[in-house]
């Protein structure tokens, strides 16, 4: 890894990857056996970061707002406040942790091969997936989802199967965080170069002579501001590719000239390609929590159990004080309201001063011991709701302004009213019997979740008469973002971009569905299954020369 800045003003590579993320990582690391590569990366590395290493400290790199943190924050048009990864491993480094392969049907229906993905799946396993402890609290949660007939139980598994099962994850035994990378110990170092705060600004076309524009090259800046270009080599299998992410990767395709025509000349940008479709699609799993206060003391702990149910909702939980941060006993770290509040502009949506102040007021009166508990929260699965992104600035450190319409579709709606009728049958389990406490009714639970301030929407009286409604107004992300650059709309089956050559994107914005419960662990078998397929691709061509 070397600072941006170290690199020379112009550069010539087989391979130029823009994103170091969760796919950018292992693919990065499987093209560089055969060919020279630079990988770009806007943010600093992991390593030495206690937020982004230690179990104990989740949440803290979320809530870090500086300028050099780790996450960046964004809030969607829809009020939902958010995070995406700036720094080398992208969103591993900043996620719960739980590692769970795809549906088989999944990896059909996406048209992989079954075997290569397999073999994938397992090369990223070897470095970055561990088997969970599994203590009191998660070992209630998943007896409960048991005696609440999410069935059958499937034991410990990196399989998507339907019931009840322990995943993976990516914190070792220890409590320390592995991410994607991690997985750069398999590249050869003689074939990769990995530039950290390398802020890509545009991708280069040739236009003249060419049947099409080719993506030729990249400009990016190093943290002092300074120009760089790098260059593909000559050669026919040279790319770029994109691996920057659903909101980085349609945003820079816009950025470089592909996109909306009309869109982007509002925006001064000369078009290369009207693509119409870069930016759309755009879904984001809808989460839903309720917190329980526990009458005992709980384990440190993320995701580790999940119930994968026949209705299209995944059941998992968390808890532990990580959930009350390090600033104070009531500053949530995931779901913290304090930290949102106190720096987003109240200009965004209409927030006076005083209804923020009156809401951390509200947050610091509750007595600590509340805060001794868990969450236990349902994901809507796929989900069937979409939005778009748009460009807000010329400035590639902007975030785009993204809208995902949590909830538009009916059915969406139906899931998470189902996964919380789950939710409550875990809590009244037997099983679960004694964290919570006896005078807190689920009723009073749905309430006492519906008044954190968890989002920027407006709240309603007595949230748990209506599901629905508790749904609506609690909604969270759980980062799981996708869509912006999808399989038939902006890429092709090889996630090459449609229009122009020499350029692909391989990550979460080709997915027209989230896979598994996490995506995480499909990312990255996607970045090491690509970088598999271009270099045998690459050596059936030198052989036919």
């Amino acid at each position: 890894m070397q600072q941006a800045t170290t690199a020379p003003e112009t550069s010539y590579y087989d391979y130029i990857i823009v994103g170091g993320g969760t796919a950018g990582c292992p693919l990065a690391a499987t093209l560089s056996r055969n060919s020279t590569v630079l990988l770009l990366e806007r943010g600093g590395s992991p390593y030495g970061n206690p937020n982004i290493t230690n179990l104990s400290a989740f949440g803290a790199a979320l809530s870090d707002l500086s300028p050099s943190s780790p996450s960046q924050r964004f809030v969607s048009e829809d009020g939902v406040l958010s995070a995406r990864g700036r720094v080398l491993g992208g969103g591993s480094c900043l996620n719960a942790g739980f590692y769970s392969r795809a549906a088989t049907q999944y990896v059909r229906d996406a048209g992989w091969d079954g075997g290569l993905a397999n073999e994938s799946y397992g090369w990223v396993e070897k470095v970055v997936a561990f088997e969970p402890p599994v203590r009191e609290w998660q070992s209630a949660v998943r007896d409960g989802l048991v005696e609440a007939g999410v069935l059958p139980y499937n034991g410990f598994t990196y399989d998507h199967i339907s019931g009840t099962k322990v995943g993976g994850t990516i914190f070792d035994t220890n409590g320390r965080r592995h991410t994607a990378a991690d997985l750069l110990r398999y590249a050869d170092p003689d074939g990769l170069t990995v530039l950290l705060h390398a802020t890509v600004h545009k991708i280069l076309f040739r236009i003249k002579g060419e049947p099409r524009p080719k993506a030729h090259g990249v400009v990016f800046r190093d943290a002092s501001g300074v120009k760089h270009i790098a260059y593909l080599k000559p050669g026919s299998k040279n790319e770029v590719i994109i691996t920057a992410g659903a909101l980085g990767s349609p945003q820079l395709l816009m950025l470089s000239g592909l996109g909306p025509a009309d869109h982007l000349k509002a925006h001064n940008i000369t078009v290369v390609l009207d693509q119409p479709l870069v930016g759309q699609g755009m879904s984001d799993n809808p989460m839903n929590a309720i917190f329980v206060p526990s009458p005992v003391p709980v384990e440190v702990s993320l995701i580790e159990v999940v119930g994968i149910t026949q209705f299209g909702s995944y059941i998992e939980a968390a808890s532990g004080e990580n959930f009350a941060g390090q600033s104070s006993p009531v500053d949530f770290g995931m779901f913290s309201p304090k930290v949102p509040y106190s720096q987003i502009s109240s200009l965004l949506l209409g927030l006076t001063p005083e209804a923020i102040a009156n809401a951390v007021e509200a947050m610091n009166a509750l007595n600590p011991a509340v805060f001794q508990g868990g969450f236990i929260l349902e994901k809507v699965m796929g989900p069937l709701s979409t939005g778009h992104l748009e460009l807000r600035t010329r400035n590639p450190n902007d975030n785009p302004s993204v809208t995902f319409n949590y909830f538009k579709e009916p059915e969406d709606l139906r899931r998470c009213v189902d996964g919380i009728r789950v939710i409550e049958r875990i809590i009244e389990s037997k099983a679960f019997s004694k964290f919570k406490l006896d005078y807190l009714t689920v009723p009073a639970l749905l309430n006492m979740t519906a008044s954190f301030p968890v989002n920027l929407l407006p709240k309603h009286a007595n949230a748990s008469t209506s599901l629905e409604q508790f749904c609506k107004d609690t909604v969270m992300t759980i980062w799981h973002y996708h869509g912006g650059c999808q399989i038939g709309k902006v890429v092709d089956h090889d996630y090459k971009v449609l229009g122009v050559d020499g350029l692909r994107v391989i990550d979460g914005s080709t997915f027209d569905y989230s896979p598994g419960t996490n995506p995480q662990a499909t990312v990255m078998m996607l970045g090491r299954y690509m970088g598999v397929r271009i270099l045998s691709e690459r050596l059936a061509s030198d052989e036919s020369k």
